[in-house]
């Protein structure tokens, strides 16, 4: 059984101690990314200021998640870029799709 950052081995039978600090550490980074969150969603007037940076910060917030619960940091970086290159290009589709949308809308706005 392989032993993870922070754990000293043990002789067989004996019980590791418990290495938790990791999880205190994660906990109140994302504790205090959703109290940002909710302070610029609650502070601020509704705009597509106010709307991008609540959907950076999810998304800081995902890619944090996943890099931490999920391993992803620990593993080598070719499979790092091999999953980040297509959110990366998902997420500007998502961008250009909302920009399509509203330069549409206005367009039709203009021969009614």
């Amino acid at each position: 059984m392989a032993n993870h950052a922070g754990t000293e081995p043990t002789a067989p039978g004996e019980i590791a101690k418990p290495n938790t600090g990791w999880i205190w550490r994660t906990f109140w980074i994302l504790v205090g990314i959703t109290a940002l969150e909710f302070v610029f969603v609650f502070l601020m007037d509704p705009s597509t200021l106010r709307n991008s940076i609540f959907i950076i910060l999810t998304i800081f917030k995902a890619f944090f998640i996943v890099a931490e619960f999920m391993h992803l940091k620990h593993e080598v970086k070719a499979l790092i870029w091999t999953i980040l290159i297509p959110m990366a290009l998902l997420v500007w589709l998502l961008i250009a799709l909302v920009t399509e949308g509203s330069y549409q809308n206005s367009f039709w706005n203009v021969f009614n």
